[in-house]
């Protein structure tokens, strides 16, 4: 593809206390075979030194950009470089990862090729802490339901984040905000593609935001997702209930025995759904 014709992709890199791994991150990004792209990288006030890397960065190549605003949590710092971008297409980009060199040209072919995709994402080398290849697998509207399987290093749409609104501020703790998105988007028709490769670098620290949560936060969060998308929830239980009554075979084969596991987790969830049916749903 022409340069001169390929969309720009604008890459949204909240930094807080990321001193120590943002310059790997920059790095991947200068290392992209694609070259029309613009890298928002906003400082939510973090309180190290990430600044002066940020600025060197910006001033050898006018495709990084710098921001730098109060501290508002993940969700914020995202929403903030989505108004600040200009690209076509959005690939939020955590500053403790690495985006792999192919990424954004394999997802915007995707993208050229079948318009109705909102969502490209991939697969990720898990590093750190931990070694070995997360792989994501197809998506499946049940998993998504049960399961935050899908990182938010994905390149997504401009125009249909904005459309829904960007990410929920309202979550009771940041560390979801990724999670409801695709929620929203899958609630509203939007299509995601499973690229089967590597995609990005995922780093596993044990001080990681979501590694910092206890039993009560994910607990908050869950309630909150219930509430918001009770109606989608019920409605995959009852497919899912279906299915399993159709198809005793499902035993038989990994892919049933995992519809088994998403039933069970299902039907942990149905106690607490039907204690908020009145308060989401009309008489």
């Amino acid at each position: 593809m022409n340069s001169a014709m390929e969309p720009k992709v604008s890459i949204i890199v909240p930094c807080y206390k990321s001193e120590s791994t943002l310059e790997e991150t920059l790095v991947s990004i200068s290392k992209l075979d694609y070259t029309n792209w613009e890298a928002i990288l906003v400082n939510d006030g973090s309180p190290d030194n990430l600044e002066e890397i940020a600025l060197r960065w910006a001033a050898k190549d006018k495709r990084f950009l710098y921001f730098k605003k109060q501290n508002g949590g993940l969700g914020s710092a995202r929403n903030y470089g989505l108004e600040k971008s200009s690209g076509e297409f959005i690939l939020p980009l955590d500053s403790d990862n690495k985006v792999r060199p192919l990424y954004l040209k394999k997802a915007i072919e995707i993208f050229n090729k079948n318009p109705e995709i909102a969502v490209v994402y991939g697969n990720a080398q898990k590093f750190g802490k931990v070694n070995r290849v997360w792989h994501v697998g197809k998506f499946d509207k049940y998993k998504l339901m049960a399961l935050n399987y899908i990182d938010a290093c994905a390149v997504i749409k401009k125009d249909v984040v904005e459309k829904l609104g960007g990410y929920d501020m309202n979550m009771p703790y940041m560390g979801h905000e990724d999670w409801e998105l695709w929620l929203r988007m899958m609630s509203n028709g939007y299509q995601f593609y499973y690229l089967k490769a590597i995609c990005f670098d995922y780093r596993v620290l044990t001080t990681s935001m979501i590694n910092s949560f206890d039993s009560k936060m994910h607990e908050a969060n869950h309630e909150y997702l219930h509430k918001k998308y009770y109606k989608e929830y019920i409605a995959c239980f009852k497919e899912l209930q279906e299915k399993w009554e159709e198809n005793r075979t499902l035993r038989e084969n990994p892919i049933g025995q995992f519809s088994i596991f998403l039933l069970r987790q299902y039907r942990k969830l149905w106690a607490g759904l039907t204690k908020i049916k009145k308060s989401i749903l009309p008489n």
